[in-house]
């Protein structure tokens, strides 16, 4: 089995077509259909279904996609390694990170890098800790920050905790918090309170939801389905109060504290379980451990 095979059969299997796939890798549809047969004959399993006009992956194809994808993915970090062993004049960060973590983290910790590193690509991917989790084990990503403590139950996966979060409650900016000029509010005295929410599967929604829960009632949702950007929209717009994280406030909001035990979210440095990071997202996690002490807000590990 050869890398060539491997990224050949990827071609295919992505553009649905011999033809395309051959325009993709720059060669010609002959040379490619014959190094699919003898990837096939090595492997004794037909991988492609083949009909005029249209091409399709057998069951035996579709199990060979994922290793396909990880494999050449391995390939390229090894290659990118090498390169990159005498300096870190060039390189790439591949980086997976929650919408709530771009919002708040993320943006000055990037900006230190990049002024320290210019030579650099940085790839943002942002989404939620489970699809994240999937693109660390497919080989599109480098590291991922997620949310979701359980990521470190899968043996394929690294977790390391980073820091952790204090939630609090946020309200549009000059005007009083659900309990007035208090600093601080107990779970229970959000009852009845019109909360803008998250989409379903947000970590932050479940967080609330079962906070409230826990306090004996069912959260009242003024506006619900928004990702991070579009809940701190909503609260400046004065359609209701959210549950944040405290690095994500930057002064734009009125703020109130949620009192002890608070609520709090730990944020996790995912990665391949055996797999080095290429040199540019280990100096990267190097830098990010150094300035979390600076996070406004967040809590000790």
């Amino acid at each position: 089995m050869q890398l060539q095979q491997l990224a050949y059969f990827l071609a295919v299997a992505q553009e649905g077509s011999f033809t395309r796939a051959a325009e993709r890798v720059n060669v010609a549809q002959p040379s490619l259909s014959q190094q699919i047969k003898a990837l096939e004959m090595d492997l004794g399993a037909q991988l492609v279904h083949r009909a005029r006009g249209q091409v399709g992956l057998t069951a035996a194809g579709e199990t060979l996609l994922p290793v396909a994808r990880r494999m050449l993915a391995d390939a390229e970090t090894a290659r990118r390694e090498i390169r990159e062993l005498a300096a870190l004049g060039r390189g790439r960060v591949r980086l997976g990170a929650t919408p709530s973590l771009c919002t708040g983290l993320l943006p000055a910790v990037l900006a230190g890098y990049r002024s320290a590193h210019p030579g650099v690509d940085l790839v943002i991917h942002e989404s939620g800790s489970r699809d994240l989790e999937k693109a660390l084990l497919e080989g599109s990503l480098d590291l991922a920050l997620v949310i979701d403590a359980s990521l470190g139950d899968d043996p394929e996966l690294a977790t390391v905790p980073l820091l952790t979060e204090e939630l609090v409650v946020i309200s549009r900016l000059g005007e009083p918090g659900p309990t007035g000029r208090r600093k601080r509010l107990t779970v229970a005295e959000l009852e009845g309170v019109p909360l803008v929410m998250f989409r379903p599967g947000y970590d932050l929604r479940e967080t609330t939801v079962a906070a409230c829960r826990a306090a004996g009632f069912e959260p009242t949702f003024a506006i619900e389905g928004g990702e991070m950007d579009a809940v701190l929209e909503f609260v400046q717009a004065g359609l209701g109060v959210a549950v944040v994280p405290s690095t994500v406030v930057r002064g734009r909001f009125t703020v109130t504290a949620i009192s002890t035990p608070g609520l709090h979210r730990t944020v996790l440095l995912a990665r391949r379980r055996g797999l080095e990071p290429p040199r540019a997202a280990q100096v990267f996690i190097e830098d990010l451990t150094a300035s979390l002490a600076h996070v406004p807000g967040a809590l000790t590990r």
